[in-house]
């Protein structure tokens, strides 16, 4: 796992926004993000990511969390996706048998 991330946070109101997410993408669950820059994901989430303590380039300590998907197209190619980069997540239905 990384041990630095670009952006790190320490207030209650942006960890609180953070662990919403993390909510909303427990393992496994098919989902479309939207990101901060526009771009949409489709994917399966591999693992539910956690918050967790990272430093950033300054060395200041704060929280933030990694999401490892899995392309929804080719599962083969994974996406590191930054918590704090998502803007929405929106569930899609999993795939019938």
């Amino acid at each position: 796992m990384a041990k630095y991330a670009k952006h790190v946070y320490t207030d209650q109101a942006q960890i609180a926004a953070l662990e919403a997410w993390v909510r909303q993408l427990p393992g496994e669950a098919r989902v479309q993000l939207t990101l901060d820059d526009g771009s949409r994901l489709l994917g399966t989430v591999a693992v539910q990511p956690t918050v967790q303590s990272f430093r950033d380039e300054s060395e200041n300590e704060g929280v933030n969390g990694l999401l490892r998907l899995d392309d929804l197209d080719s599962p083969v190619q994974q996406h590191l996706v930054w918590l704090d980069s998502i803007r929405e997540v929106r569930p899609l239905p999993p795939i019938q048998p």
